[in-house]
């Protein structure tokens, strides 16, 4: 049920020397605006999906214990260890990186190809056949991948420690404000947590590359409230009822969003103290942000995909 990332999805997945070198740049100038900010780095050999020599086009999480290279009881202790033992100007978590499952506009993008695409498709709401915007659904392959992650969340919480079934299981959750991952949230956690308990934050900073494709305007905020609220979910203080940040004339660059994701990650390593696990839902090219902003390797997701990352963050004051 899972898919291993298309070839859109590899060709998307990938960052350009270009992109790193303004990336920077634009972190940089941010960072001389800050008193304090951290870094970010990763732990290394605690996943396959860090090491250079995995194939990203052929590796499956569901296959292989989300590619761990030693046991979680032997990685939790390890985190645990090494948040006992950081200064006040470190410390450690475990972020699981969740992509949505499939929506319709990956069927529309599969359907027309990158090139027309980007050119043409994109920038309407469908053809006629198909609604991809603004803000999809998940199609009914998009809803089992989530469902098939459940089955291995409860697989991985049961059979991968000897000492509890709970050792990995996050305990925050963030998301995305567009729906198809809201709803891949949902479909992942259900009866596995109780979503109206963990309480969800819906993050801005979290949504796909902002820009000219329909699919990644958002819903207005009394929609996504009527809809996720009473669920359990939250929506972030400042959220705009409508998208002021879709522009139909300019799609924000690698570097921009990795920036906003950097931003969001500032957010996540000051305000959030007490969590050393997190789940943060959201979109390819948001995961392909993440690692970037992380200094994670650049790996293809497919859709319903899962990549985790154990994450050292150093504070540095100016």
């Amino acid at each position: 049920m899972a898919t291993n990332p298309s070839k859109l999805d590899i060709f998307d997945s990938q960052i350009s020397s270009n992109d790193r070198t303004e990336y920077q740049q634009r972190v940089d100038q941010f960072n001389s605006t800050l008193n304090e900010y951290w870094t970010f780095e990763v732990v290394p050999n605690v996943f396959k999906q860090s090491l250079s020599n995995t194939d990203e086009t052929t590796f499956d999480y569901l296959k292989d214990n989300f590619g761990i290279l030693k046991g979680w009881d032997e990685i939790i202790d390890h985190l645990k260890e090494l948040n006992s033992k950081a200064s006040s100007h470190e410390t450690y978590k475990l972020l699981f990186l969740s992509r949505h499952g499939q929506g319709y506009h990956n069927l529309g993008h599969s359907k027309y190809g990158n090139e027309d695409w980007d050119d043409h498709w994109s920038k309407l709401n469908g053809d006629g056949e198909i609604v991809w915007g603004p803000d999809p659904l998940l199609t009914e392959l998009g809803q089992n991948q989530a469902k098939e992650n459940n089955k291995f969340w409860k697989s991985q919480l049961i059979n991968n420690s000897k000492k509890d079934e709970n050792l990995i299981k996050p305990t925050r959750f963030f998301a995305s404000p567009l729906s198809r991952s809201i709803d891949t949230l949902i479909g992942t956690w259900d009866d596995i947590v109780k979503i109206e308990e963990i309480k969800p934050l819906i993050q801005e900073n979290l949504r796909e590359t902002i820009g000219i494709h329909t699919c990644d305007k958002r819903s207005p905020k009394s929609i996504i409230s009527k809809k996720y609220e009473p669920k359990g979910f939250i929506i972030e203080p400042g959220f705009e009822e409508e998208d002021i940040y879709f522009k139909t004339d300019y799609r924000e660059s690698v570097a921009e969003h990795a920036l906003r994701i950097y931003k969001q990650f500032q957010y996540l390593f000051n305000e959030v103290k007490h969590d050393d696990i997190i789940s943060l839902t959201t979109h390819s090219g948001t995961i392909k942000a993440q690692l970037m902003a992380l200094g994670h390797r650049s790996f293809a997701v497919g859709t319903g995909g899962i990549v985790p990352v154990f994450v050292k963050a150093t504070k540095i004051t100016n």
